[in-house]
């Protein structure tokens, strides 16, 4: 009998409380769909992976690593799906990891990342549309991605337009490391009669960058600039991996690889 596998790749989170709900869940339902398969996890950031050894004594795989381990533990078929949100930097540099590995295995299948099909921007906009108030009177409602110096940064862009599209006026894509800014927005903003505002992260996990640049009590955080705008802010701290249809977009994707 063939030994299939299903690698699931992820950035990484050193927040055990969001991990839980988010990478831990996602690969959980991997598990539960695909019984058949033996599922691995692997961290794309390597400084998570540190700080998870030295503080918690756990060690989690690099991409390369995990390939080594699967070729040791016999598997032969092996798909890797990752939980990016876009085909990014992170996305690229994985890809290239595995294929390293290529002539170690019969098979290797890639599933992608949560954005990459029109159909996947329809079913996020769709599924957080029902999750979250999209069209409250007086409140704008910001999502914060991370943002990157790929091309496809323009995601986000893309998603905002979407939403709005849609018919969700109220709805704003922004970013953390990229274009567009929190300032942007802001700007956006200004002459829309709202009063109140609110935040929540478009990643997979609600870690370092949504408890601390987005809700954080420091100067140059989301909350903060917002609410020296004069704006009413409420945080969600609730990873993308939190939502169940989100979970299934993941489960689709692997769907089609197979």
């Amino acid at each position: 009998m063939c030994k299939k596998a299903i690698l699931v790749v992820s950035f990484g989170t050193s927040h055990n409380d969001t991990r839980e709900k988010t990478i831990d869940q996602i690969e959980q339902d991997i598990n539960n769909c695909y019984p058949e398969y033996r599922v691995y996890r692997a961290y794309t950031s390597k400084m998570i992976i540190k700080i998870l050894k030295h503080r918690d004594n756990i060690h989690v795989f690099t991409v390369s690593e995990a390939m080594v381990q699967m070729k040791l533990d016999g598997m032969e078929e092996i798909i890797v799906q990752p939980t990016h949100v876009l085909n990014g930097i992170e996305n690229d540099n994985m890809i290239a990891d595995v294929i390293y590995h290529k002539d170690d295995f019969k098979t290797i299948k890639f599933g992608t990342p949560l954005l990459h099909s029109t159909d996947d921007y329809k079913r996020v906009v769709e599924t957080l549309a029902k999750e979250l108030p999209v069209n409250e009177k007086n409140q704008a409602l910001i999502f914060m991605g991370h943002g990157t110096e790929h091309y496809t940064n323009t995601s986000y862009t893309a998603l905002d337009y979407m939403f709005k599209a849609r018919g969700y006026d109220n709805v704003y894509v922004a970013t953390v490391e990229a274009y567009p800014e929190i300032t942007d927005i802001m700007k956006q903003l200004k002459g829309k009669k709202y009063n109140k505002v609110l935040v929540t992260p478009f990643m997979i996990v609600s870690g370092e960058h949504a408890k601390n640049d987005m809700a954080g009590e420091e100067e140059n955080s989301w909350r903060f600039q917002l609410e020296k705008e004069g704006f009413d802010v409420s945080c969600i701290l609730k990873g993308l991996g939190e939502y169940k249809e989100i979970r299934s977009i993941f489960i689709d994707h692997i769907k089609m690889a197979i």
